[in-house]
């Protein structure tokens, strides 16, 4: 019953780890399923929220709130120049500049991490969550932490809105005639430059807003920005990134294996991910080839 019990644990900390990463990851979809940009700077706007939380919080709900803020309009901020930066890359085609979309976001990541290890130094930092949310209580024989309940209370709502939004609102709708058609878009009116600097600038916030909810879950530290950056491309590929629902289930499946996964096969969980991703990608590649051959672009 112990071993249960502790497994039981294990899987709602898997469920928080993998709706932390949905929400970093849902801003990484919507960046590539939107403007076509593979931005590898994602993961930099998560620890930029880490570090923003460990500099703002201060153990009160005012003080969360306050970081949170911050962090929507910083991240908000740094996606929509970022926009601007990748905007001649963009402008080249759906598809082309992916390395040079690749090659300037990583070095925007390593001149940014290199900031971050300066001003904060190469050790991990706390970041508590609020003192009202910071008790135990008891799940399957074990304390658990409340912030962990709360923050899968939290990110669950992220994901209900974000799916309604994308689903039953003028903005949705438009951001969904973007992805799938671009140019019959802009040909009935929608300003798709806007809906792309918009999806880049909804990406940025979703991510840092990850970072600063998920402090206390995985707080700022060099090379924490590198881990949900491949995280959330795995789920990225795994989930697809023209879904919601999809992408939500990728991001907990992967949540699992980190968790539960390493604590039962430990050996064998750090490649479970990689095989995944391997098969999906061979499945998807199957089905652009048709009986006639390769299905054209």
């Amino acid at each position: 019953m112990g071993q249960v019990g502790t497994v039981a644990v294990t899987a709602v900390d898997g469920v928080a780890f993998g709706l932390l990463l949905f929400t970093v990851a849902a801003g990484l979809a919507l960046t590539f399923g939107v403007m076509d940009v593979l931005n590898l700077a994602h993961g930099t706007l998560y620890l930029a929220g880490a570090y923003l939380a460990y500099l703002l919080t201060d153990g009160t709900m005012l003080g969360l709130a306050v970081a949170l803020t911050a962090g929507a309009v910083a991240g908000a901020g740094g996606g929509a120049t970022l926009a601007g930066l990748l905007r001649p890359l963009a402008s080249a085609g759906p598809g082309a500049g992916h390395l040079e979309q690749a090659l300037v976001t990583i070095g925007l990541a390593f001149l940014a991490a290199d900031g971050f290890t300066t001003g904060f130094g190469a050790v991990p930092l706390p970041a508590e969550p609020p003192d009202v949310l910071a008790g135990r209580v008891q799940l399957g024989g074990h304390g658990y932490p409340v912030y962990r309940l709360v923050f899968i209370a939290v990110a669950t709502v992220i994901a209900v809105v974000l799916h309604w939004t994308v689903r039953r609102t003028t903005a949705g709708l438009m951001l969904q005639a973007t992805v799938a058609d671009p140019g019959m878009a802009a040909a009935t009116g929608i300003r798709t430059g806007r809906v792309r600097v918009a999806a880049l600038a909804c990406g940025g916030a979703l991510a840092v807003t990850a970072g600063v909810l998920g402090a206390p879950l995985l707080g700022p530290a060099p090379g924490v920005d590198t881990t949900v950056l491949i995280l959330s491309l795995i789920v990225v590929v795994l989930g697809g990134a023209g879904s919601v629902p999809a992408t939500l289930g990728a991001a907990l499946l992967v949540g699992q294996v980190q968790t539960v996964g390493v604590q039962l096969a430990p050996q064998i969980a750090p490649f479970a991910l990689f095989g995944a991703m391997l098969l999906v990608l061979l499945a998807r590649g199957r089905a652009t080839v048709t009986p006639a051959g390769v299905k054209p672009a």
